[in-house]
């Protein structure tokens, strides 16, 4: 490897960045000069590989401006031995002050997509080879428009009465079903959207939706219509039974907004939940594997 050049990006060079072609153009990503332009991309914390003056790998970190949390690795490409990418990953992490949390997003249902594994056999390898440990697995799911399943009438949907029932019910679940931007809620603004999320969200409750069994509360899902794009931002459950109900009473909220794709997180071992959504219309655009220091806890 004495040939290959190591460094960040300097102003002006975004299309160096972008000579480098897509080895996942099915992917829905920011475009890197979008990014740049942006805020969240700058030179200085995005570097490269070059051998012979040819772009063999690209990393590029990424911090929303006005963030209070680390940059984390966005988009990470590699047309070269697992080595390079490592040798690459170690150079930014000593001049960035170490490593951080690595979002590799890949196309849905990549495991069982022998041509998808071939591209992106390499850059996972480089990075556990840099110290970076799998942690876990979120899929991104879409509804566009598919009919939603009919209420049995069993469970009331009411808006919350204030933000003070939100909090008294999120204190209460444990575990959220859907949380879906949670990454970028806890890097941008430090906020645990499972426990806060109004800090993220806002304390406007229209978008909330209370499920009411028998005049108790078994359910709770909030959403967001005006964001980057409609989304599914949280939904948990006290009672399980409510979940198909829930869900499609949430995107019927969204729906009735105006909204004609409605976007939803989950973790990847969450299978009846990721069934559910598949019951009510929702399909797989793509996959984050979550890697993160060896030393970092879960």
């Amino acid at each position: 490897m004495t040939d290959l050049v190591i460094r960040p990006l300097v102003a002006g060079e975004e299309n160096l960045f972008d000579s480098m072609p897509d080895p996942l153009p099915q992917l829905r990503q920011v475009g890197y000069a979008d990014g740049v332009a942006g805020g969240g991309y700058r030179p200085e914390t995005t570097w490269v590989a070059l051998r012979a003056g040819r772009v063999v790998g690209r990393a590029a970190w990424v911090l929303p401006p006005g963030a209070i949390g680390a940059p984390w690795l966005e988009r990470f490409d590699l047309d070269a031995e697992p080595e390079v990418g490592a040798e690459l990953l170690h150079a930014a992490h000593q001049a960035l002050g170490g490593p951080g949390l690595y979002y590799a997003a890949l196309p849905a249902h990549w495991r069982r997509r022998p041509e998808v594994r071939a591209v992106v056999e390499a850059p996972m390898t480089a990075a556990r080879l840099a110290g970076l440990v799998e942690r876990g697995e979120r899929l991104r799911c879409s509804w566009t428009g598919t009919p939603l399943p009919a209420s049995s009438g069993r469970y009331e949907f009411r808006p919350p009465v204030d933000a003070a029932e939100i909090n008294a019910l999120v204190a209460r679940i444990a575990e959220p079903d859907v949380l879906t931007g949670v990454e970028n809620a806890l890097a941008v603004g430090g906020v645990d959207l499972a426990t806060d999320p109004l800090a993220w969200l806002g304390d406007a409750t229209e978008g909330w939706r209370v499920a009411v069994d028998a005049g108790k509360p078994v359910g709770l899902a909030g959403t967001a219509g005006d964001g980057c794009f409609p989304l599914l931002a949280y939904l948990g459950l006290l009672d399980e039974a409510a979940r198909p109900e829930l869900l499609a009473e949430a995107v019927r909220v969204l729906a009735a907004g105006g909204a004609r794709e409605v976007i939803a997180d989950v973790d990847a071992r969450r299978v009846a939940v990721l069934a559910e959504l598949e019951r009510t219309g929702f399909r797989q655009l793509r996959t984050r594997v979550v890697f993160a220091p060896a030393d970092q806890q879960e």
